[in-house]
């Protein structure tokens, strides 16, 4: 489901623990890290997409979790070709995401990345709500720093030093997806 410019409609979730530290998931197979997000199907409002990408991918259910809050609008990014099947060129640009900042209120020991039968993470780790943006897609990186920006007020998070600086980066949070 494409809308009239080419953006498939998606959500994505910030989700966080009580230190406000972010959930980070490395993608099946490669050193990419993400957060959880997925389309939104036919007939789905934002909010239930959420609730079952959070279950496909992070296996958790809405007792495990509070909404915070929500991007105002939608982000969007555009894919590179090289990355967009063949048979969507032409009409295929990216994604337009609603984000979602979830305060988990279950326990680390409820995330299975093994909920659905085709796996989108391997990996996962909580990582400092301004961390580097590195490890992510480059495609993706403006989207998420945007989405981040938009979301902490509802933490009261600012980025490190008051200022927004290069992705958020601190000697303290430099490295933070590097895996452990």
């Amino acid at each position: 489901m494409l809308d009239r410019d080419g953006y498939r409609p998606n959500v994505g979730i910030v989700l966080c623990n009580h230190r406000h530290e972010v959930f980070w998931g490395k993608r099946v197979h490669e050193h990419a890290w993400q957060f959880p997000q997925g389309g939104i199907k036919h007939g789905e409002t934002p909010e239930q997409a959420m609730y079952r990408e959070l279950h496909e991918e992070v296996g958790l259910e809405p007792c495990h979790v509070k909404i915070l809050g929500r991007t105002r609008g939608w982000l969007r990014y555009e894919v590179p070709s090289q990355w967009i099947k063949r048979e969507w060129r032409g009409s295929y640009r990216g994604q337009k995401q609603i984000w979602f900042l979830l305060r988990l209120v279950g326990r680390d020991c409820e995330v299975s990345l093994r909920a659905s039968s085709k796996p989108e993470f391997d990996a996962w780790r909580w990582s400092d709500y301004w961390m580097p943006m590195d490890a992510v897609i480059e495609f993706k990186r403006e989207v998420y720093q945007r989405a981040l920006e938009e979301l902490a007020p509802y933490l009261n998070r600012r980025p490190k030093g008051g200022a927004r600086g290069r992705r958020g980066e601190s000697s303290e949070t430099a490295g933070a997806l590097e895996p452990g």
